[in-house]
């Protein structure tokens, strides 16, 4: 599935981009589950060593302790499985912006594509973690009146989506929420350079 085919007819693509997978693997790996799947990890490994080395792992007792041991790794599992997921979902999270709102495009094994309206967003602001600051990416993060809005997350030109974005919100909330002419026939907005096409 092509994101761009998703957009409504007449709408002007003004950037389009995708996840930054580095970024993405390195938050998975850096969380706070970390530390407890390695703690885990070695306690369980010293004691598959003992059993392994102590002569634990004999024909009988392997058909026990190897289940066990596979089913009691679950914590570690779950970790690796949550990077390898986040590298997963990154590969495949496009975004769209257009001159009428917001597209993200998510999904591992099925697609979703997500669209918000400018007239729908409230705030806009950048958020620099820590590797999006070595890897020089950022995030620019929309609400939706209260609401959890769009996040367009890991993504090499921040600076340039978030001023982009926080225009077109400012010019499209300003031209609906305070028109000049009080609503006319004719619509002349709030000294705004937003020019909607026809």
């Amino acid at each position: 599935m092509n994101l761009r085919d998703q957009i409504s007819r007449g709408e002007a693509v003004l950037w389009n981009g995708k996840k930054s997978v580095k970024v993405s693997v390195l938050e998975a790996i850096f969380n706070p589950m970390l530390p407890f799947a390695l703690i885990w990890l070695a306690f369980d490994a010293g004691f598959i060593g003992l059993s392994a080395f102590g002569g634990g792992f004999g024909d009988s007792m392997a058909f026990i302790l190897v289940p066990f041991f596979l089913l009691h790794l679950m914590p570690v599992w779950l970790y690796f499985g949550g990077v390898i997921t986040s590298a997963m979902k990154a590969k495949n999270t496009e975004y769209l912006i257009t001159d009428k709102g917001i597209y993200i495009q998510t999904g591992i094994i099925s697609k979703r594509v997500e669209m918000k309206p400018f007239t729908d967003l409230s705030h806009v602001s950048l958020n620099l973690g820590v590797f999006d600051r070595i890897c020089h990416t950022g995030d620019v993060v929309s609400e939706c009146h209260g609401h959890a809005g769009m996040n367009i997350a890991n993504i090499e030109e921040y600076e340039k989506v978030f001023q982009l974005v926080r225009e077109l919100q400012e010019n499209i909330y300003s031209d609906t929420m305070y028109p000049n002419d009080l609503r006319p026939a004719e619509n002349h907005g709030y000294n705004t350079k937003y020019v909607r096409n026809q």
